[in-house]
């Protein structure tokens, strides 16, 4: 009996050591890649669409001022938030081609919505305040909206935009770099292959629980 469980145990680590290699060259990529890109891309999303809500620009028109929102001193900053937030569930789900596309997304959201704020977070133009300025006194138009207007002043929300679609930008790039190395989902979730069949490939705990749940042994 005890050479019995001798041999069983030389073969579990000669199962389980591959795998232990695989693990540690996989390296942070593989193993912190994945979460560490969804949830930059996740709070930069999240930032923008909440800043897409608070006051931007205040502009004095005639001794009034008449405040404007994110969305409404840029109309595509919500849509483009929410389309950054839906990336995220996407991306913790698709393959590895699909992942390479949805990460191409969030870098190209990421950089419109930081080309979209940036003239706002420098120098407010006219036409970001013109919406709701006409909105209050019934007059259209850029210039004539520039011309009853004596002053722009920005809070600090669209610096904070401004960061937060930076932070899209980055969690998209390196889900492009480090997407190629994420770790699949456990066999748990995943269809019965060959990978895993008697005498192939190295087997971690959940395939252990798994084959000897459907009456097979581990060991073998």
């Amino acid at each position: 009996m005890p050479h019995r469980h001798a041999h069983v145990l030389r073969r579990i680590r000669a199962r389980s050591a591959p795998g232990d290699v695989v693990t540690r060259q996989g390296g942070w990529a593989a193993r912190r890649g994945r979460t560490t890109s969804v949830v930059l891309i996740l709070l930069g999303a999240a930032v923008a669409l909440i800043g897409s809500t608070q006051t931007w620009l205040v502009a004095s028109v005639e001794g009034t001022d008449i405040p404007a929102t994110g969305s409404e001193a840029l109309a595509l900053l919500q849509p483009l938030a929410l389309a950054g937030l839906a990336l995220t569930l996407a991306l913790a789900l698709v393959g590895k081609a699909l992942r390479f596309v949805f990460s191409a997304l969030a870098v190209v959201i990421g950089g419109a919505l930081t080309a979209l704020i940036t003239p706002i977070a420098a120098d407010p133009p006219v036409s970001a305040i013109a919406r709701v300025v006409t909105e209050h006194t019934g007059i259209a138009g850029v210039e004539s909206v520039g011309e009853i207007t004596s002053a722009i002043d920005a809070t600090a929300w669209p610096i904070v935009a401004l960061i937060a679609s930076l932070v899209v930008a980055v969690g998209g790039a390196l889900a492009l770099v480090t997407g190629p190395a994420w770790r699949k989902g456990t066999s748990r979730y995943d269809a019965p292959s060959t990978s895993t069949s008697a005498g192939e490939g190295p087997l971690d705990a959940v395939d252990s629980w798994d084959r000897l749940t459907r009456g097979g042994d581990p060991t073998d």
